[in-house]
């Protein structure tokens, strides 16, 4: 899991929506590459046509049917049961640590009043995320200005949460942040968003 790197942005306040707003959902999504011989860009989605070219051409082999066959089955999902751009976004309650206080996070209360940022990160006292999780903070009124609610969310308790927030920067701490800590300790919200590595 990448350290605060942005899971969700719902581009309207008024739904609750990954990514564009009014984007139809897809059936599914996955890579349904022809039985022809020729496991080439031409037989990748159009979805999946931006992707390095490196990343297509490893498909080119000496069993190119056998390639896609396995292709098909590995990387075929159900788009509707995955938070992608144009599903709606799944709604959690949490307890959360903002300005150094136990408060309940409900997602589903910003509809109609804010655009979300929703983060994931692994763990608290990192090494490496607190440097992301800052700068959020750090131009926090910048996202103000655009109506616009940053929310964190690891898997650890609102305790350490708060001990981290309590934690000066210069001694590997938060300091005081600007948004809300989630607490996933039940790592049901991390499931629901497809972000959760299990046994890690």
């Amino acid at each position: 899991m990448a350290c605060a790197a942005p899971s969700m942005l719902s581009s309207s306040p008024s739904s609750a929506v990954c990514g564009k707003a009014g984007a139809a959902p897809a059936a599914s999504l996955g890579v349904a590459a022809s039985r022809t011989a020729s496991c080439g860009l031409g037989a990748l989605p159009k979805a999946l046509h931006g992707l390095r070219r490196s990343l297509v051409l490893p498909l080119r082999s000496a069993r190119p049917a056998a390639v896609c066959r396995s292709v098909r089955r590995s990387l075929s999902v159900n788009a509707s049961s995955l938070p992608l751009v144009g599903n709606t976004a799944p709604d959690f309650e949490a307890e959360a640590v903002f300005d150094q206080e136990f408060i309940k996070v409900k997602l589903s209360d910003y509809i109609g009043k804010k655009y979300v940022i929703l983060f994931f990160y692994p763990l608290d006292f990192t090494f490496v995320c607190p440097t992301e999780i800052i700068a959020f903070s750090d131009r926090y009124e910048e996202f103000e200005k655009l109506n616009t609610e940053v929310l964190g969310v690891s898997i650890d308790s609102v305790f350490s949460h708060l001990a981290w927030v309590q934690t000066d920067r210069k001694s590997g701490g938060l300091g005081d942040l600007k948004y809300p800590l989630v607490s996933d300790v039940t790592k049901s919200i991390a499931q629901s968003y497809g972000v959760l590595i299990p046994d890690q």
